[in-house]
């Protein structure tokens, strides 16, 4: 068989060599793309999956417990009948979140994890009909605060919780995914070294008995493929001839450029990836200080304080109206200082004793430029929390701006208990380094990110403070319109 098939190649034409001879380029060749084009075009739909359960599920966790827990309170208080009430609709579009979840996702862990949230869905329209049908027989108000209270919070918080951790293992299952891109790539280079020998090893046997005008271009197209193997994705092959040896050149091409296609794609998908995870931080807002709002204002009506009443409601529409602006997410200066004046107007009424403020930025100079959503807030609370909360007697938050050249400065003082020069290190360290070392540090961290995503890594905060005396935090920003 083998003498034949000898004897058939040695009395063959030379176009009939040279059609073998392209041939037996061209199967190694096209194998070696094909199995890239399969494992890029696998591997890039197994991301995008997992990017869209992770998105899917920001969704469904970011809004469902702070509202489902308000519908469900104004439907006890008789603010809304049942029949205005959403609860029903809410419970049916997270059951339909959870169902599409369940098409998403891969993985057993989630899918338990899913059949726990459709569980704990199931535990809160059982709970809600039972709230219905005391609304229905009538003074049974205290039961209803119960319910709410011991079951409908806790399944709520279960159910946040649930997809938490399912947000938390895709969001492990797409580092997994990521390294094994970067194992994949190494293996491809190795694999493309060694398909380059052959090729080359090929090609020398051929050259043999092959015109040089073939052999040149194959060595022409093996220079590029060793350029490839060794990492350099910028080369192309420059062989424009009408044979095999020239579609070859473009596959070849064609594959560089859809590496560099997916690789652009990976890191965009990473940098959706962190801005989506710190507008989760950022949109989230904190329920305590909204009970605590409401529970002044209600001591405050209580205590025939009308007007004060109606400060803090205007004050906390205000603080909702900026937090909320329509999704965007850049604003100009004028409204964030609205919204964390709005904050300190809440607050000043709860620590009246021991609060004072001062909003020092000339608006009309610097207030149309533009500044991230919920940016001086969190060290406007940072300030009040773990500063002057901590100092005996009264404090100040002093809040200024000013232009340095073509750059916004915006600094946050107060004159509280201060940082040592060791907890110092630290949160500069961690901000620095992206390592969280506390809950202090979390929304200075928070806010950092934000600013060097959106305006470059030359932005962001700086802290200086002395222990006993008070702290300042400068934030830098570019002076943007919009």
């Amino acid at each position: 068989m083998i003498k034949q098939l000898r004897k058939s190649y040695h009395d063959a034409s030379l176009a009939t060599k040279i059609r073998y001879s392209y041939l037996m380029l061209l199967v190694p060749v096209t194998i070696f793309v094909i199995f890239c084009f399969y494992n890029f075009w696998n591997g890039n739909r197994s991301h995008e999956d997992m990017i869209s359960s992770t998105v899917m599920a920001s969704e469904f966790s970011l809004d469902f417990k702070k509202d489902f827990d308000y519908e469900a309170y104004l439907l006890i208080v008789e603010n809304k009948s049942v029949e205005e009430s959403k609860l029903g609709e809410m419970l049916w579009e997270a059951k339909r979140i959870v169902t599409g979840l369940e098409e998403l996702t891969d993985s057993k862990e989630n899918s338990k994890r899913l059949s726990s949230a459709k569980k704990y869905l199931d535990n809160l329209e059982t709970y809600t009909n039972r709230i219905i049908e005391n609304l229905q027989q009538g003074n049974l108000y205290e039961e209803n605060m119960e319910i709410w209270e011991n079951d409908i919070q806790i399944v709520t918080t279960l159910i946040r919780e649930t997809i938490f951790q399912y947000i938390s293992f895709e969001t492990v299952e797409m580092q997994q995914t990521h390294r094994e891109y970067q194992q994949f790539f190494q293996k491809l280079i190795w694999f493309s070294i060694i398909a380059s020998v052959l090729i080359l090893g090929l090609t020398l046997f051929l050259s043999y008995q092959i015109p040089r005008s073939i052999t040149r271009p194959l060595q022409k197209l093996n220079e590029v493929t060793e350029q490839v193997a060794g990492g350099n994705l910028s080369v192309r092959s420059d062989i424009h001839t009408g044979d095999e040896v020239g579609v070859l050149s473009e596959s070849l091409n064609t594959m560089i450029d859809k590496i560099n296609e997916l690789l652009a794609q990976v890191t965009t998908e990473q940098v959706r990836l962190r801005k989506a995870e710190f507008e989760l931080l950022q949109s989230q807002i904190n329920p305590h200080f909204l009970y605590n709002t409401l529970d002044a204002i209600i001591w405050l009506a209580e205590a025939g304080e009308q007007k004060k009443v109606v400060s803090m409601v205007r004050s906390l529409s205000e603080f909702f109206r900026t937090s909320l602006n329509r999704g965007k997410d850049i604003i100009p200066l004028k409204e964030e200082l609205q919204h964390v004046r709005s904050y300190l107007e809440i607050q000043q009424v709860r620590y009246q004793d021991i609060l004072n403020y001062e909003i020092n930025v000339p608006e009309e100079e610097l207030g149309r430029y533009m500044i991230p959503k919920i940016t001086i807030q969190p060290l406007v609370e940072n300030a009040l929390y773990h500063g002057i909360k901590n100092k005996r007697g009264s404090g100040k938050i002093e809040i200024r701006g000013r232009k340095q050249e073509e750059m916004l400065v915006i600094e946050i003082e107060d004159n509280g208990i201060g940082i040592s020069k060791e907890r110092l290190w630290q949160v500069k360290d961690g901000i620095q380094k992206k390592v969280l070392t506390g809950k202090d540090i979390y929304g200075l961290y928070n806010v950092n990110e934000r600013i060097r995503l959106n305006f470059g890594e030359e932005y962001g905060i700086d802290i200086h403070s002395v222990y006993g005396e008070g702290t300042t935090v400068r934030i830098l920003l570019p002076c943007v319109e919009e």
